[in-house]
């Protein structure tokens, strides 16, 4: 149960909730268990031959007890509830909060499906022991103390007798809760793995069909579904062997209050009233020995999930800003990079081998060379989505870690290769990053970035939903749709990695053209294979096996006789070819 250690700090602004709720639970078991009171007086009053305005009066009240517990039990539920619910939205404001921290390389390591599981099932378990775990745990526990205090009232020897098999119920919860405990976690392991089978498969659904892998994706998803089964049936064994026991040992109570309490009637040394009472006690107490087995389920699923919660909550971003400048902002541009080297993992090879490289402000840089050379983590290196291995980068003269990450992500705009649209509108995307004030607007960016025309003939315009990831989009849309979104936030630096993939040639060169005016006073970055982008640059940098090879000019690299001249001569022949 220390795995529900950190839910103390979410508990603390609701305790008086909490208390309130606990003293509304409390009272209500306290007129819940005065009813067995008045009952053994009404069937002693009609054993003794009583009137029956006596006995009615009894009837009474016990109605009237029913009626003031029912009012209990509505607001303990109201309040211990609701305080779960408002527990439950902290936790998962916090945990989102968490992710959206962290830097790219911590999700490298955990799959969507895992993540999702976490916000949804495994926060939804801690909710479950924070309400009805709570609720009915203190329900259960003074039920059980005034129920045994009014049999001890009732006769203590006879009380003893009948609770001889309650101290099995406290050996079978510690055993039993260690296993559910462990197969619950196991259990919430395998739901993690099928959640990520589904998303990667809805994310990737056009690859399944374009490759027909259906069946194979249905087979493997059906073979994680069945492990998920196997967990959840191991665990509701151990479930399934827990109610059944603890059921037992009520059973043999029963029989030991029909035998000893039964010969106590027949000597008389205990009155019918009497037995009634203590009958309906018993079966007060029977209640709490069953639902303890539930309540320790609840819990220790709930100490399950909280550890797999905790772990993303006690993970400290490896990117954060504690020592930056708190005034710091990026304005003019400049960049740096000084001996840096970069690994994705400790053993991993260096994909990034003491590049050295100065880009003045307001220069437009050409960024190339193999497949693999280090180009995209390169730039990556910037906004610090990654941290260099060794060496350091700067931006306007100071290592970026200087400054605040929100300041220095801010100054920076980037278009992607592989851009994200989310389910919105194409205003809502666009403008994602912000407006940058009176810079440019909407519209103006969607000129540039050889949108407008597109959006005009959106049913809606900028109102337009795109639909799940821009589904409703081309792939050389979204593209300019990121360029927009980038040139919108008016930012110092711009970084186009590869933004011109899934866009012909006559429209890259028109939209570079209206560009041209716009990154005048940037610091632009062309990352491209395409030769047509490049030379566009002021200068290009060719990077090959994480090292900078080529530098210069397009004029002087092409007359240089190296890769560059050799990709510019490659594209050349293609064009004519295709011309031909």
């Amino acid at each position: 149960m220390r795995s529900l250690t950190p839910l103390l700090p979410y508990l603390r602004p609701h305790r008086r909730v909490y208390v309130l709720g606990g003293v509304c639970v409390a009272l209500g078991s306290v007129f819940a268990t005065l009813g067995p009171v008045a009952v053994k007086y009404a069937v002693d009053a009609m054993r003794e031959g009583a009137d029956w305005e006596r006995i009615a009066q009894w009837a009474a009240a016990v109605l009237a007890l029913a009626l003031v517990q029912a009012v209990f039990r509505y607001f303990q539920r109201r309040l211990v509830y609701d305080a779960a619910r408002e527990v439950e939205t902290d936790l998962r404001d916090d945990l989102f909060a968490t992710m959206v921290r962290q830097p790219p390389a911590f999700f490298d390591a955990l799959p969507t499906g895992d993540v999702l599981s976490r916000f949804t099932n495994d926060v939804n378990a801690v909710r479950m022991a924070l309400g009805p775990g709570v609720m009915f745990g203190v329900n259960t526990l003074t039920t059980l103390a005034l129920a045994i205090g009014f049999m001890a009232w009732i006769d203590t020897e006879l009380t003893v007798w009948a609770l001889l098999p309650l101290p099995f119920v406290s050996v079978a919860v510690k055993v039993m809760g260690r296993k559910i405990h462990e197969r619950s976690e196991a259990a919430q392991a395998a739901l993690a793995d099928v959640s990520t089978a589904v998303q990667e498969n809805l994310a990737g659904l056009r690859v399944v069909r374009a490759y027909g892998r259906e069946e194979t994706e249905r087979e493997s998803f059906g073979q994680r579904s069945e492990a998920y089964v196997e967990r959840n049936m191991r665990l509701a064994t151990i479930q399934a062997v827990l109610s059944p026991l603890l059921g037992f040992l009520l059973g043999a109570s029963l029989l030991i209050l029909l035998y000893v309490g039964g010969l106590r009637v027949a000597r008389g040394t205990l009155t019918l009233g009497d037995f009634v009472a203590f009958t309906m006690y018993l079966g007060m107490v029977g209640w709490p020995l069953v639902a303890f087995g539930w309540i320790a389920n609840l819990f220790q699923r709930a100490a399950a999930a909280m550890g797999r919660v905790n772990a993303i909550l006690l993970a400290r971003p490896a990117i954060d800003d504690r020592n930056a400048d708190p005034g710091g902002r990026p304005t003019a541009g400049g960049i740096a990079f000084r001996d840096v080297t970069f690994r994705y993992g400790p053993g991993l090879p260096a994909v990034l081998d003491g590049v050295t490289l100065e880009i003045e402000p307001g220069l437009t840089v050409g960024l190339t060379g193999p497949t693999g050379g280090g180009k995209t983590t390169l730039v990556s290196l910037i906004p610090r989505l990654y941290d260099a291995s060794g060496g350091r980068v700067e931006v306007d003269g100071r290592p970026v870690a200087e400054y605040p990450l929100t300041a220095l992500r801010g100054a920076i705009g980037m278009a992607p290769q592989e851009p994200f649209l989310f389910s919105d509108t194409v205003r809502a995307n666009l403008e994602f990053a912000g407006t940058g004030g009176d810079a440019i607007t909407t519209g103006e960016a969607a000129g540039i970035a050889g949108l407008a025309g597109d959006v005009e003939r959106f049913p809606e315009g900028f109102e337009t939903p795109v639909g799940e990831r821009g589904v409703t989009l081309s792939g050389g849309q979204k593209q300019r749709a990121a360029l927009a979104r980038a040139l919108l936030a008016d930012p110092a630096i711009l970084i186009l990695d590869d933004a011109f993939s899934s866009v012909d040639t006559e429209t890259e060169e028109r939209i570079l053209d209206r560009l041209r005016d716009y990154r005048a006073d940037r610091t632009t970055i062309l990352v491209s294979h395409r030769v047509s982008t490049l030379r566009h640059a002021d200068r290009i940098v060719v990077l090959a096996g994480g090292r900078v090879v080529e530098e210069g000019p397009h004029a002087e690299l092409v007359a240089g006789g190296g890769w560059y001249a050799d990709l510019d001569r490659r594209q050349r022949l293609e064009a004519e070819i295709e011309s031909a």
